[in-house]
């Protein structure tokens, strides 16, 4: 457990986060691209990130050298609207983003066995560490398909667990999911987790606090990589207590 906290940006709103946040994110690509060649981009489903998103596929960087996968999905239909891959290709893969390259997670096409087999090939074959892994955080606390009660949760919260995807089912879930470990989204170079609205904030306040990391997941990556964690959160007010590294960071 690192005792370094996660840097902190505070915004006024989600307009001023979305921006901010794709500059910075396309600062990590470039420089992964320049420094090795590509660019390997791990992002969260949902609806928060959709303007983020908007944003990022519109910075001017050599998108054809990135290549970009999922957290996690659900195992439904690509058409299907709570489908994270539908998300992401409607809006990052547009504008400059649609020259990236998509790995998607699922294919609910597949037996069950056959997914996770072919999900973890796909995810295997990645040019891993992963340069950035982009988290979201669910009103529970979870993160990924990390949900508090699911199946399998203790072997996917464990950095030495050998898999790199587990499915997931838990009482927090409506479908069965697929998520990456542990092993892969804290080796991620850099991490950041979004963070927009007061009752997010109040939960990520909870979660800061001492705590099972099985009962607010997102507590693996506020303990186990803070010192490579970015929190990007709006609206700024009501800020929760920070270190000295993290008020900095906010600054800048």
């Amino acid at each position: 457990m690192s005792a370094i906290g996660p840097a902190w940006r505070d915004f006024t709103d989600g307009d001023a986060l979305a921006a901010a946040f794709a500059d910075w994110t396309a600062a990590i690509l470039q420089k992964a691209i320049e420094t090795r060649g590509a660019a390997l981009l791990i992002v969260s489903g949902g609806s928060t990130p959709r303007q983020y998103f908007g944003q990022l596929a519109k910075r001017d960087i050599d998108w054809r050298r990135v290549c970009i996968t999922l957290t996690d999905e659900r195992r439904v239909a690509d058409d299907n609207t709570r489908s994270n891959a539908r998300m992401v290709r409607e809006a990052l893969l547009v504008d400059r983003a649609g020259a990236a390259q998509f790995v998607p997670l699922a294919d609910s096409r597949l037996p069950s066995d056959q997914e996770l087999a072919t999900a973890s090939a796909r995810i295997a074959q990645l040019p891993l560490p992963a340069d950035l892994a982009v988290l979201g955080m669910g009103d529970d606390g979870h993160t990924a398909s990390w949900f508090p009660g699911g199946d399998n949760l203790v072997n996917a919260i464990d950095p030495a667990c050998r898999a790199l995807v587990l499915p997931m089912t838990a009482p927090g879930a409506p479908e069965p999911r697929l998520t990456l470990t542990a092993r892969v989204i804290l080796r991620a170079r850099s991490l950041a987790l979004h963070i927009e609205g007061g009752d997010k904030l109040a939960v990520l306040r909870r979660a800061m606090d001492a705590g099972p990391l099985e009962e607010m997941p997102i507590r693996v990556a506020l303990r186990g990589a803070a010192e490579k964690l970015t929190i990007f959160a709006a609206p700024a007010h009501q800020p929760l207590a920070r270190s000295p590294r993290q008020a900095a960071a906010s600054a800048l």
